[in-house]
């Protein structure tokens, strides 16, 4: 049985279509289209974007999605590469990193609402001290 990359590349090119008029309809880096028919899949990004450029570079070659991902996934397998739980637990992992452990104590959003509430009582102090006197002080 040949590996789904070559056949990915050998539809491609029964359809004719090149990898940069694939780039072009589907945003995706004629880089990672180069590595996804290289069978390269570390060279793709990880999880969802992985699964991503393979369903959109389907339907470039308008290809059955499901048969073609269920055959990406089997390849995906055999390669070594992560599968769905080493990406999830990867995703996790960054998201943690990410936020930085402990929450600051005073997000400084919060603080400009503060000062915005703040400043609007006091111009709204003023305006009906105004109304009511005719004067501020």
């Amino acid at each position: 049985m040949s590996r789904f990359c070559d056949e990915l590349r050998l539809e491609r090119e029964r359809h004719r279509i090149s990898i940069e008029k694939i780039s072009e309809e589907t945003k995706i880096s004629s880089r990672h289209l180069h590595a996804l028919e290289a069978g390269d899949y570390a060279s793709l990004p990880g999880g969802v974007f992985r699964k991503g450029i393979v369903r959109s570079y389907l339907r470039a070659l308008e290809l059955e999605e499901s048969t073609w991902m269920e055959r990406f996934e089997a390849s995906l397998r055999e390669s070594g590469a992560a599968g769905a739980d080493g990406d999830w637990t990867e995703f996790a992992e960054n998201v943690r990193r990410n936020r930085g452990g402990a929450r600051q104590k005073a997000d400084p959003r919060w603080m400009g609402v503060a000062v915005m509430v703040a400043s609007l009582a006091v111009l709204g102090w003023g305006v009906w001290k105004f109304a009511m006197h005719g004067r501020l002080f």
